[in-house]
């Protein structure tokens, strides 16, 4: 399941209903405020969804017209909250007809699939997407996301290179942000915060790394010689906070 809090990113800065005259308030000599913009139908969606109020914003979606790929979109982001992953599919198919060139939309797809371990087939959206958007972080990272659950993990990893490169807090943001959802639900996850720790000790942040051999550790990932022998680690093994580590018999939580 996609996570909303980490989430959601989802719609950004949502307008708020501010109650109150436009003019009350104004003392002699003040301008008048400028009237408040009338909220939209798409824009009452909108704040239904920031409220985690998926049911409503979906009935509210619904009496948009005309419905854009992105208010389409929007919808199948509702429907997926919701765990209902063929409405889901349905939406997000809608949007791509709609606007074939929205790589928002196809990407979703692939998290529908991704959801149903049909791992093949999200691969195959994450890539079309890709296409769409080449420079798109979000998108490689669920593409690596996708290898990883195949357990091609020298194509997870090369690829989660390709995201960070992009964008060194890809997989640090807690959330999905405008129309894009970002998929985090791995099942290996031990073994995942390894080859993170990899990763982040590759590229010299070293903070990070650690965080991750912590918490692959506390995981249950067993087979310390790997930290004390992959070329990736060589750096990190002069700190004194790596010794510690490797000291520490960790809880598995």
């Amino acid at each position: 399941m996609v996570s909303w809090g980490h989430s959601c990113r989802i719609l950004g800065a949502v307008v708020a209903l501010i109650p109150g005259a436009a003019w009350a308030g104004i003392a002699d000599g003040q301008q008048p405020a400028a009237p408040k913009k009338e909220l939209t139908i798409e824009d009452r969606g909108d704040i239904f969804m920031a409220r985690k109020m998926f049911r409503e914003a979906i009935e509210t979606y619904l009496k948009t017209e005309p419905m854009t790929a992105v208010v389409l979109n929007k919808t199948g982001i509702a429907y997926q909250q919701q765990n209902d992953l063929e409405s889901a599919k349905k939406y997000y198919g809608r949007a791509t007809k709609a606007e074939p060139q929205y790589a928002e939309a196809t990407n979703n797809l692939g998290t529908v699939y991704y959801a149903q371990k049909s791992y093949s087939r999200a691969i195959r959206y994450y890539k079309r997407a890709l296409r769409l958007r080449p420079r798109s972080a979000s998108i490689l990272s669920n593409l690596g996301t996708a290898w990883f659950a195949r357990r091609n993990y020298k194509q997870a990893f090369e690829t989660y290179q390709q995201a960070l490169e992009i964008d060194p807090q890809v997989f640090e943001k807690h959330g999905n942000q405008g129309v894009l959802l970002e998929e985090r639900d791995i099942e290996e996850r031990a073994k995942f915060n390894y080859y993170m720790a990899r990763l982040y000790a590759k590229r010299g942040m070293n903070e990070l790394a650690l965080q991750y051999i912590r918490k692959a550790l506390e995981g249950g990932f067993k087979d310390k010689k790997k930290f004390r022998e992959e070329e990736d680690f060589t750096a990190l093994r002069k700190l004194p906070e790596f010794d510690e580590l490797m000291k520490l018999e960790p809880r598995v939580l």
